[in-house]
């Protein structure tokens, strides 16, 4: 590798030096070949070691090749230092590159991605069929994808997990920073995170920005989502945590957990006044849905009476603005219990015109399930009943209006620190964590009552607007 590095001193301006601990950018029109090439060339076990505060203009993926290889930055930083892979590869007739990272080969347990940034480069262009920003996964186990800020992908997720073989298995996506991701136009949108891996640890992850699904749950059985972050701030976000997907896993979430995550919604961006609780939005942005579980919630009657079965959705936190903050419906064997609304929320949203003529959409309002298809399964005490729960996305936000609650969005502080790598599943301890929230969620019980009456009050005194309810 030194010699490598050597190679492209001359290239160098006077008083500049080339460092000999990573591979160099320049020059940029031989990039993408040499960084594969080592890839392909070193074997198990090699790291490509990136150069920090670098932009690598790669015209294909970088595809690992041998199990234990690595792709990271020197150093491994958290922040902008990270080194940067810019998609660049040529677009024609809106087909070209969208994955800047391919880990999903035959021989790719254990492969890792740290501590580097993709930018997809969409630069508000349509959305391109193909993969994600990083298209990882396959039947594979083990692998690891840490401190990477992924944004702006051409095509249709920030970060993909994939099934493979329905063999993938133990990956970690951890302290992760996504997005922006898609945008809100109809049919242009992008997930943040979309995984597919059974047996999968989703945690502490900051997703800013989605416009598809924050986080797409396709099944994976096993899998761990929890301590993650999802917000917005200038687009609309369809479902803020996601479990509708019927394929590929057949609707199978057997113990799969998503728990003690924050969602936050739209907020007021106009001047806030002493005596205001709610503004304006100029972007009039919302999330639809804080957590969607069923796929009629999402597809309506397409995948007829098949269900999403055997999920936990336990004690996750809602706040900002929303058309629902949780809707369930075509589910079986779910558990859903003490998932709360805190600081100020606004449900609001009508009728779009993707809504169809034949669908009763309810009036937004917090925890919507539609009991004709729900079976065998435990929900928390304050779901309203409601005729119809297909399609819950095709409402819209309003166009202006003082419907937005003040508060703000979090800010993007460094990941908390990674437990042992090698704690990729669900844990002994993660399950016991299970039967601990189910204690406290008890004790709960005596401030949710609370809560709850205020609802009951407000939902009775708010007026008659197709746009709001309070809360």
């Amino acid at each position: 590798m030194h010699h490598r590095v050597a190679h492209y001193i001359a290239r160098v301006p006077p008083g500049l030096h080339p460092r000999s601990d990573c591979e160099p950018s320049d020059p940029q029109n031989t990039v993408t070949d040499r960084l594969n090439t080592l890839l392909n060339s070193s074997g198990p076990g090699y790291t490509l070691p990136l150069c920090p505060s670098t932009q690598y203009y790669i015209t294909a993926p970088l595809t690992f090749t041998a199990h234990d290889q690595e792709i990271s930055t020197v150093g491994y930083p958290t922040g902008d230092e990270r080194a940067t892979l810019v998609v660049s590869g040529e677009v024609v007739n809106n087909t070209g590159q969208t994955s800047a990272i391919v880990g999903n080969c035959a021989d790719c347990d254990g492969i890792k991605l740290r501590n580097i940034q993709i930018n997809g480069s969409r630069l508000g262009g349509s959305e391109i069929a193909g993969g994600a920003n990083i298209e990882m996964g396959g039947d594979n186990s083990g692998q690891l994808i840490e401190y990477v800020r992924s944004f702006d992908p051409r095509g249709w997720s920030c970060l993909h997990v994939a099934e493979g073989t329905f063999q993938c298995t133990n990956a970690t996506v951890q302290n992760n920073d996504i997005g922006p991701c898609g945008n809100d136009a109809f049919q242009q949108w992008s997930d943040g995170l979309s995984i597919s891996c059974m047996n999968t640890l989703v945690r502490n992850n900051m997703v800013n920005n989605p416009t598809d699904g924050g986080i797409v749950v396709f099944g994976s059985p096993g899998t761990l989502v929890e301590n993650n972050t999802i917000w917005v701030e200038n687009n609309t976000l369809l479902g803020g945590i996601n479990m509708v997907d019927y394929e590929p896993w057949k609707g199978n979430f057997t113990n799969t957990i998503v728990r003690n995550n924050t969602i936050r919604g739209g907020f007021a961006t106009s001047k806030e006044l002493s005596n205001q609780t709610y503004g304006t939005n100029k972007d009039d942005v919302i999330i639809k849905i804080g957590i969607a579980i069923g796929p009629r919630t999402w597809f309506g009657n397409e995948y007829g009476n098949n269900v999403s079965a055997s999920g936990t959705v336990l004690n996750n936190q809602l706040t900002g603005a929303f058309g629902y903050a949780i809707a369930m419906s075509s589910a079986y064997n779910f558990t859903v219990e003490n998932n709360v609304l805190v600081g100020n929320t606004t449900f609001i949203g009508a009728r779009g015109p993707n809504c169809t003529a034949s669908d009763a959409v309810p009036t937004p309002t917090p925890f919507v399930i539609d009991q004709n298809n729900v079976q065998l399964s435990t929900e928390q005490f304050d779901f309203q009943n409601v005729s119809d729960g297909d399609s819950l996305t095709c409402i819209l936000p309003p166009e202006g209006g003082d419907y937005w609650p003040f508060g703000g969005n979090p800010a993007n502080p460094s990941p908390l620190p990674s437990s042992p790598s090698s704690n990729h599943g669900l844990s002994s301890g993660a399950k016991a964590g299970i039967a601990i929230g189910v204690i406290l969620g008890v004790v709960a019980i005596a401030v949710a009552t609370y809560f709850t009456r205020r609802w009951a009050l407000r939902r009775a005194a708010a007026k008659a607007n197709p746009w709001r309810q309070k809360y």
